[in-house]
């Protein structure tokens, strides 16, 4: 008999970071586990019916009970508290009648809904963190630390690695972090290591069309917001409009044009020569093929050291590489063993200028999309992380089993 797997994400399934980093985990499991989904979706992606309905039908095809209920964003604290409330009544609901033996919470909202369905239910916990989103909410300038809501909700942490079965962290730095925090000292949980992935089959090298500009495209796919540092790109993409002939910059992101638009224009380059693009998830291989490398930076600070970047994977597994910063998760590491692509740890003038040189001369390498593949394949494959996610529902199921008997 197929254990019984409650997966909850308060990412909604048609966001697309749900449909990269959720959904193509659920399906993956789907043959081997009975799984249900709990998600929270955005009002304004609940209004396109066809996306609805074709991810209903990929979900009711797959054999996954996918349940959803509505995300809240204003009063910030209120409907945060309103959703973790009401996701906990459905997540003890669903766990009860499915005879859930593991909940896998997915980030530190869903983890605090689970620990409710756990104690109703019996079943173990899996805490895939996905990051300290706590520090990562101060860092991003959205919350100020020493803050009353700073304080709850790391009292609210606490109880998350004190009371969980099972952790998976996204990287190796991620890791050993957790495992230095001192209330955890003697009483550790189990750790797993599944960095953020890709899934291969639809990430892949696609051979460039010819187009009327033949020069050097660079590329950036995602959010610029946040702990993004989309300024530092715009000065990057000054410096290859003024040192290579012909060359082109394209944006695959679906809310942030205006923001985008005024970084590149403050920095003086030429709009011209840029294309912005939202387009559906599925799509944004085609565009990564229209690339010739990638291009992003995150703010290196303590909370990212537990951070994945989801677009370095896509990248790789595309055939491209990229220009980004160290002291981010694994990212550094990464990119240095498999040579593909460059890695800075400051953004001045001068060292934008060499690093771009340095990436445009490994982009026209001959063998860097068969090399970026192969990491990608290596460090980032969706298979090998759904594998590693089935042992650990495996063990937890197990042990639930045990427990009960």
């Amino acid at each position: 008999m197929k254990a019984s797997i409650l997966y909850i994400s308060y990412t909604g399934l048609l966001d697309p970071l749900g449909q990269s980093q959720v959904l193509q985990y659920v399906l993956g499991l789907a043959p081997d586990f009975r799984m249900t989904l709990l998600t929270f979706e955005k009002p304004e992606a609940l209004q396109d019916g066809d996306r609805l309905a074709d991810l209903l039908a990929q979900c009711r095809q797959a054999g996954v009970d996918w349940h959803y209920l509505h995300y809240h964003r204003r009063p910030s604290l209120l409907a945060s508290v309103y959703d973790l409330t009401v996701g906990a009544i459905k997540a003890r609901q669903l766990a009860r009648a499915a005879g859930v033996h593991v909940v896998h919470c997915r980030s530190y909202v869903a983890g605090l809904m689970g620990l409710l369905a756990k104690r109703v239910s019996g079943a173990r916990h899996l805490f895939d963190m996905r990051g300290f989103w706590v520090d990562e909410r101060v860092d991003g300038g959205i919350w100020r630390r020493g803050s009353l809501r700073y304080r709850l909700c790391k009292l609210l942490e606490r109880a998350l690695f004190t009371h969980t079965d099972h952790v998976v962290s996204l990287t190796r730095a991620g890791a050993i972090e957790l495992a230095g925090f001192r209330y955890l000292a003697g009483a550790l949980p189990p750790i797993s290591v599944i960095p953020t992935c890709t899934n291969l089959q639809m990430f892949r090298p696609i051979e460039k069309e010819c187009e009327a500009n033949e020069g050097f495209t660079l590329g950036y796919i995602g959010s610029a917001g946040s702990w993004y540092q989309f300024a530092d790109v715009a000065r990057v993409v000054r410096q290859l409009f003024a040192t290579v002939p012909g060359s082109r910059f394209l944006v695959i992101n679906r809310a942030g044009h205006r923001e985008i638009r005024e970084a590149l224009v403050n920095e003086g380059v030429d709009m011209a020569r840029v294309e912005m693009k939202a387009v559906d998830f599925r799509e944004v291989p085609v565009e990564i093929a229209r690339m010739d490398a990638g291009v992003f930076f995150i703010k290196p600070v303590w909370s990212k050291r537990a951070s994945s970047p989801t677009r370095l994977g896509e990248f790789l597994a595309c055939g491209k590489p990229v220009l980004t910063n160290g002291m981010v998760g694994d990212v550094e590491e990464d990119i240095s063993a498999t040579r593909t692509g460059v890695v800075i740890n400051d953004r001045e003038e001068e060292t934008l200028a060499r690093s771009l040189a340095r990436l445009v001369s490994i982009a026209r390498e001959p063998g860097i999309p068969g090399r970026c593949r192969d990491a990608a394949e290596q460090r980032f494959s969706l298979q090998l992380g759904t594998a590693r996610y089935a042992a650990i529902y495996t063990s937890l199921a197990h042990d639930c089993g045990r427990r009960a008997a």
